[in-house]
């Protein structure tokens, strides 16, 4: 059972990740509230009811990767190294989420940011991504640094860091001269997050 499950799984994440590409696609062709979940699917060669099994409603498509994100802040935080300060962890789980995808650095990022500034549903959403985000970081954080954090702390630092990343991204991709490379944002985005998390660091 284990390689046919495998297979289903691997078959959901292709479906999954041409209805994200077919939906950047018609964003910047035609426009968000132009383009509707029927010609998503269309685009993406299922049927408009399949879609449904994947994603909740247009806004949802523009953050695809969002406990992605969340996994890799709380399994940092499980394999901290002895020495590591909060903020190390949190740095690292940035990382690895650059490691494994391009959806803060890529072309869907840039979009999304578009999308958050000028349509208010999908900046109601990502509102929601956000703070659930840093309601369940922030509580991994606070359990596993007990002597250094509390409830009310480990939320604050969260939000510094996800402030942190936000402000730099914004900028970094609004800007036109800067380069196209995720790989470039990437690292861009660490060490300006890393300039801002300083007084939370280990010595270095």
């Amino acid at each position: 059972m284990a390689p046919e499950t495998s297979l289903r799984e691997r078959k959901r994440a292709r479906t999954r990740q041409a209805l994200v590409e077919a939906a950047t696609d018609l964003f910047e062709r035609h426009g968000y509230e132009q383009t509707t979940v029927a010609d998503i699917a269309a685009a993406a060669e299922i049927g408009t009811r399949t879609f449904f099994s994947y994603f909740a409603s247009k806004e949802e498509l523009l953050f695809p990767h969002g406990d992605a994100r969340i996994r890799a802040a709380v399994a940092s935080i499980a394999e901290r190294r002895p020495g590591d300060e909060p903020a190390d962890v949190l740095l690292r789980a940035l990382h690895l989420v650059g490691d494994d995808n391009d959806d803060l650095t890529g072309r869907l990022a840039a979009l999304r940011l578009r999308l958050i500034r000028d349509v208010p549903s999908v900046r109601g959403k990502a509102l929601q991504v956000q703070a659930d985000g840093q309601r369940e970081i922030a509580r991994h954080l606070a359990a596993a640094f007990p002597d250094r954090l509390d409830e009310v702390q480990a939320a604050a630092l969260v939000g510094a860091f996800i402030g942190a990343v936000t402000g730099a991204l914004q900028v970094l991709l609004e800007d036109e001269d800067f380069p196209e490379d995720p790989a470039t944002v990437q690292a861009a985005v660490e060490r300006a997050t890393a300039t801002a998390l300083q007084p939370w660091m280990a010595a270095r």
